[in-house]
């Protein structure tokens, strides 16, 4: 890791936060009770939530390894990042080209806490760690410009983030402003919450989520695919994270022909 990091701000246990409930669900310990009694709730209504993490997880590590190998990219910026869990995806990009270059943004103080001792890249590369709000992407621009060379392509990795983010909230100017900022040839690589396949059950687990104060948003298909909008979709397409290029699979364990409510897509920027 590079630079300096802001001293810590406090963590607040109070109100579980959707970092670490994301943790709980992949068997992490970065969590608090809080957070363990949201997971619960929502696992009783919905087995298939910890499965979603953890498809939505391999997904991430499928896009990553694919831009890797075969586009040539080797600049990453990864925005709501989530509390480290191995291989992270700047481990997957410099397996492939060491000299690879990964920011990641996230605005949870417990991420931070452990950015420093997990997010060790290559020395031949560079992997650094900004403290900063999704929702403010001229300020992550910024941060990640001291890191990232903007004028050539840059894989935007927003994984199982936007479902935090209301249309009404600016998610798709957030998504409009990095991708305008980015050089040709750079990828958006999204995957975020859908009721396509499971409506009463995302529905229960919505309203679980808002009882805490916390906005979660299902998409369709149909309006995932307005954040593609003049981008060129890789195949296979806008499909369930589950779905999306097995072929590039790794270490990835069964996890039943049960649906996955998350979709999963990326798209080049001609």
């Amino acid at each position: 890791m590079t630079g300096t990091q802001p001293a810590l701000p406090q963590i607040d246990t109070t109100r579980p936060h959707p970092a670490r409930v994301y943790d709980w669900y992949l068997g992490g310990k970065d969590n608090y009770p809080v957070d363990e009694e949201l997971g619960r709730q929502i696992a009783a209504i919905d087995d298939g939530a910890p499965r979603a993490a953890r498809a939505n997880r391999w997904f991430m590590q499928r896009a990553t390894r694919h831009l890797a190998r075969e586009t040539g990219i080797r600049q990453f910026l990864d925005i709501g990042t989530g509390i480290p869990t191995e291989p992270n995806l700047h481990q997957i990009a410099q397996r492939v080209a060491p000299a690879t270059r990964v920011v990641y943004v996230d605005n949870d103080p417990i991420v931070l806490a452990h950015a420093g001792a997990l997010l060790r890249g290559t020395p031949e590369g560079a992997t650094e760690y900004v403290q900063a709000d999704a929702r403010d992407p001229r300020n992550i621009l910024e941060q990640a410009g001291r890191v990232l060379d903007l004028d050539r392509p840059v894989a935007l990795s927003l994984i199982a983030l936007l479902h935090f983010i209301a249309d009404e909230d600016g998610a798709h100017d957030l998504v409009g402003t990095l991708v305008e900022a980015l050089a040709p040839g750079s990828c958006l690589v999204l995957s975020a919450m859908t009721a396509d396949f499971e409506p009463e059950n995302v529905r229960r687990g919505i309203d679980l989520y808002t009882a805490q104060g916390v906005t979660l948003v299902a998409r369709s298909r149909a309006e995932l695919g307005t954040f593609f909008t003049g981008l060129d979709l890789m195949d296979p397409g806008i499909v369930s994270v589950a779905e999306w290029r097995t072929d590039l699979a790794e270490d990835e364990s069964d996890i039943g022909p049960e649906p996955v409510s998350l979709y999963g897509a990326v798209g080049v920027k001609p």
